[in-house]
């Protein structure tokens, strides 16, 4: 396999913790609003990643507008009352999630050993402004949702950002925690894949992937392993 010239990225869910994040918001919520039943977070976060995933296949509209119609369809489902005050504190949640303890490490061997990198993100530019500041690392470009007018997975996203990045596709290996969002539309650029499992669960039926890794090590130890000695 020819050396990879660019590392792209999901970022929230496998760079930033967006599913602690996620969880934690709407749990707050069900307890400020005494919800009787307080099913866990993450089950909260599923059912609210489900909405979500439904509105982006929609004609686009601003990623704050998304977590808006998402977090009021939640609401909705939990008689839970809904403002717009709710869609700007989710928005400074999501500002303040926080990288993987791994993140930061990793990336930064990866690029000392000569690999670009590149985050790919269903998100608006003064959201992830914030998440590139707690990650502290230099990326060489981030394309956002917000750029393209359109958002992962549909091809376009994809289109546009092979013709920015400017790399063959075999030359880049995109690495995800997700394969609805990511990993399946990535692989149909010819892509190669890195699938970032970091809660051990089973591969989903027919969505091979290059590469599984239970962290952002993996990267390091692949982009190690083909930098040029010096």
């Amino acid at each position: 396999m020819a050396p990879f010239d660019v590392a792209t990225f999901d970022n929230y869910g496998t760079l930033t913790d967006w599913e602690g994040g996620a969880a934690q918001f709407l749990y707050e919520l069900a307890l400020r609003n005494g919800d009787a039943t307080l099913v866990p977070g993450i089950e909260l976060r599923d059912e609210w990643e489900t909405i979500q995933f439904d509105i982006l296949g929609r004609e686009y509209r601003s990623y704050k507008r998304v977590l808006a119609e998402s977090l009021r369809a939640v609401c909705a489902n939990h008689g839970w009352p809904y403002d717009e005050r709710l869609a700007e504190e989710f928005v400074r949640s999501m500002r303040s999630w926080q990288p993987f303890p791994d993140t930061y490490p990793a990336l930064l061997r990866a690029k000392r050993a000569g690999m670009k990198l590149v985050i790919l993100s269903n998100t608006d530019r003064d959201i992830i402004e914030h998440s590139l500041r707690h990650m502290r690392v230099q990326f060489d470009d981030v394309i956002t949702a917000e750029d393209c007018r359109v958002y992962k997975p549909s091809p376009e996203f994809f289109q546009q950002a092979l013709e920015r990045i400017g790399v063959a596709p075999e030359k880049i290996i995109h690495v995800a925690f997700g394969f609805k969002y990511d990993n399946a539309p990535a692989k149909r650029f010819g892509m190669t894949t890195a699938w970032v499992n970091r809660h051990v669960e089973p591969r989903p039926d027919g969505d091979p992937v290059d590469h599984e890794w239970r962290d952002l090590w993996g990267l390091a130890e692949l982009a190690d392993g083909q930098a040029v000695p010096r």
